[in-house]
């Protein structure tokens, strides 16, 4: 059996994943392309779609022929389907793919999926047994520090996004040089530890009902927002993603430092409205209201 790995900068258990199927024995394929090429595979065949499922249908396809592929599962927020069912819906859009298996990003679910996947791919549990003890090091994922809030002579602003945005170069990769033209620090949310961020997310009103991602991006800006040395926060949605673009709204209206909502299209590197945004924290003008309230 070839099996793949859908690959994702935004996935916090990647390198568990590939680990684990290593020591299955499994065959496991390679994208045979770049993921630039793969972007426009997606945006080609799903054009009205947002940015996160135009990259990961890309990606998929980009493994070639195989009978399987893991598709490790990010947040997702509310009212958001593709989140919370895409190895569902995505056959029902494109026909011909392989099997595409949900699997969590982390967690403590992680490893008896890790299980029942390894014995649907092998139906040997011994090999299971041995690739789980193999792998177990790697099931917390990468350790992540707070990231520097301060800057000479730069004001410090708060980027919050969805991971599927922020995390992937080939999507935001032109939002940091052009904040940091502007004379500004970027902070973003996907480097800030999640263990961190999640426990700031319990001060959020019904965290308990609110979905992963939802708790997520709340988190990361109620503790970015608390911090002196942030001045304002950047709420990044990815272009035609309408539940990420209503989850930020959602977050905006909880801050109490002048924000800016906007759009985010890939390979997008001017971003007209940052100047007056940079006034806004720089100077100390406003409050948050507008386009960001």
């Amino acid at each position: 059996m070839k099996v793949g790995l859908l690959e994702s900068h935004a996935a916090r258990s990647s390198a568990y994943w590939a680990a684990l199927l290593k020591e299955l024995g499994v065959e496991v394929a390679a994208p045979v392309l770049a993921d630039g090429e793969a972007l426009e595979i997606g945006r080609e065949s799903l054009p009205g779609e947002a940015l996160g499922v135009q990259l990961a249908l890309g990606r998929i396809l980009a493994l070639g022929r195989v009978d399987a592929v893991l598709v490790p599962r990010l947040p997702a927020v509310n009212a958001d389907a593709w989140g919370e069912a895409f190895t569902e819906l995505l056959p029902r859009r494109i026909s011909g793919l392989p099997t595409l298996i949900d699997v969590p990003d982390g967690g403590p679910e992680l490893e008896s999926a890790a299980a029942e996947v390894g014995l649907r791919l092998t139906q040997n549990g011994g090999t299971v047994r041995r690739a789980l003890d193999r792998s177990r090091l790697l099931a917390g994922g990468p350790r992540a520090d707070m990231p520097m809030l301060t800057r000479a002579s730069r004001v410090t602003v708060a980027v919050i996004g969805p991971r599927a945005l922020l995390a992937e170069p080939v999507l935001a990769g032109g939002l940091r040089p052009a904040l940091e033209a502007l004379g500004l620090h970027p902070v973003f949310s996907h480097d800030l530890p999640l263990a961190d961020v999640l426990k700031r997310a319990e001060r959020m009103e019904n965290a308990e009902k609110a979905a992963d991602g939802e708790r997520e991006l709340f988190g990361a800006a109620s503790l970015l927002s608390g911090k002196s040395a942030v001045r304002g926060l950047l709420l990044a949605a990815p272009a035609r993603d309408g539940a990420a673009g209503a989850a930020l709204h959602r977050v905006a209206q909880r801050m109490h430092k002048p924000t800016l909502s906007m759009t985010v299209e890939a390979g997008q590197t001017e971003f007209p409205e940052l100047e007056a945004f940079r006034d806004r924290v720089t100077l100390g003008q406003g409050q948050p209201a507008g386009e960001g309230a």
